[in-house]
């Protein structure tokens, strides 16, 4: 990863952003990103996320490379006997695709990339728990390029680890998304109710549900632990949202700021790319600029699903309040509509319908650049040319006319709930 040094006396980080497929790739880069991180269409954690075949693997590092971005590949599961030969021959495709990185957790899929895929970086995965300076530099000796932080590590532990450490080794840590309650991601829940193992891509995430305890004398009596309105969800952390402190990650010297969500849509992706993308690069303005765009952030990082905010681990152990384990429900201010794949002659927008909204309905263009411009929706056909009121089924090729101008790549959205 090649970063300028600035006036902040520290290097730009990288912005790590997650995509599941190849929209959302476009959109991550489009919107942002400095590298992406996917997976094929096995050997990563996120099986149930859409993936990329080879073929849409090959196009996502063409347009990634096209635009200037790289392209991380996840092979992070820990991997069974039954795994290895297929995993050979997948890094033998990956060496032929040439993304820029692979990621792997599992000393024996370290040892297979190695061999199979020489000319690719590689980085350890979280799932790797790697807590100590000590850990990082034996990854570094058996030819890491990159090592991502255990997730319960804080600011002060990585700024300590980046001071022992040899300067070619790079720090990746999570700033933002979802947090799993096992440690470093390491999950045994899943696997335990539903036989489907996290560590291989496949969890269901019993995290999210609601829990009881139960005294073996009073069977059939369930004692909640902590209660609201909606019952106990005792494993269920809040988000991991570090918009407010990028000085704080940038002196601990953490090379590449990853975003979790590689289940998530275009308009979270867009949304998180596009804010740290530009709190990252006020902040290499100057300081100023950055406290004085922080309120825009802050607002701009909620227009997308999340739950509640949290800062994690970074500022040592949490405490109730700032880990608690809160209700599983979403907050979910703002709709995503579509994005805009084709401006025709007559200026009318082309999309593909995520959620319905009707003519007159006041929406929001979301720019790359960082503009917001509100628009109304003027008129709207569908695929034959047929004038509709409303575009009530999801997936439907849709083009609108609308009273501001849109381009191509732009997100629409709208604050309006869904329906």
């Amino acid at each position: 990863m090649e970063s300028k040094e600035t006036a902040t006396g520290r290097k730009k980080p990288e912005l790590l952003c997650p995509a599941k497929d190849l929209e959302v790739l476009k959109c991550a880069v489009n919107f942002g990103a400095d590298a992406v991180y996917i997976g094929g269409e096995a050997y990563g954690l996120r099986s149930r996320a859409r993936n990329f075949t080879p073929e849409e693997m090959a196009e996502g590092i063409a347009y990634a490379h096209e635009h200037g971005c790289r392209v991380h590949v996840t092979a992070n599961i820990l991997a069974h006997d039954a795994d290895l030969a297929g995993a050979e021959h997948y890094f033998q495709e990956l060496e032929a695709l040439r993304p820029d990185a692979v990621l792997i957790a599992d000393p024996g899929m370290f040892t297979l990339a190695r061999k199979n895929c020489p000319d690719l970086d590689i980085h350890v995965s979280t799932q790797a728990s790697s807590t100590n300076w000590a850990t990082f530099n034996f990854w570094h000796d058996l030819g890491a390029k990159r090592v991502v932080c255990a997730r319960e590590l804080s600011l002060a532990e990585i700024k300590d680890i980046r001071q022992k450490t040899p300067a070619d080794l790079e720090i990746e840590a999570f700033v933002h998304g979802a947090m799993c309650i096992s440690y470093s991601g390491r999950c045994l829940l899943s696997n335990y109710f539903t036989g489907r193992d996290a560590n291989r891509g496949a969890c269901t995430h019993p995290c999210r549900w609601k829990y009881a305890v139960m005294e073996e004398t009073r069977p059939g009596e369930y004692l909640p632990i902590e209660e609201n309105e909606r019952g106990t969800f005792i494993f269920n952390s809040r988000d991991l949202c570090m918009i407010d402190h990028i000085p704080e990650l940038v002196d601990a010297g953490i090379d590449s700021f990853k975003i979790e969500g590689r289940m998530k849509n275009a308009l979270y992706v867009s949304s998180c790319a596009r804010t740290y993308r530009r709190a990252i690069d006020d902040y290499f303005t100057s300081k100023e600029t950055y406290e004085k765009n922080l309120p825009w952030y802050k607002e701009e990082i909620r227009k997308c699903t999340y739950r509640k905010f949290t800062t994690g681990f970074y500022f040592g152990h949490p405490d109730e309040d700032s880990m608690i384990y809160d209700s599983n429900t979403y907050i979910n201010n703002w709709t995503w509509l579509g994005i805009a794949e084709d401006v025709d002659a007559n200026g009318r927008v082309k999309i593909t319908q995520r959620n319905k909204f009707d003519v007159g309905d006041e929406i929001e263009i979301m720019k790359p650049d960082g503009r917001d411009v509100k628009t109304k929706v003027l008129a709207m056909h569908d695929a034959e040319g047929n004038a509709v009121e409303s575009c009530p089924h999801p997936q439907e090729t849709i083009y609108l006319t609308l009273d501001q101008e849109a381009e191509c790549g732009d997100i629409l959205r709208t604050d309006k709930p869904r329906e």
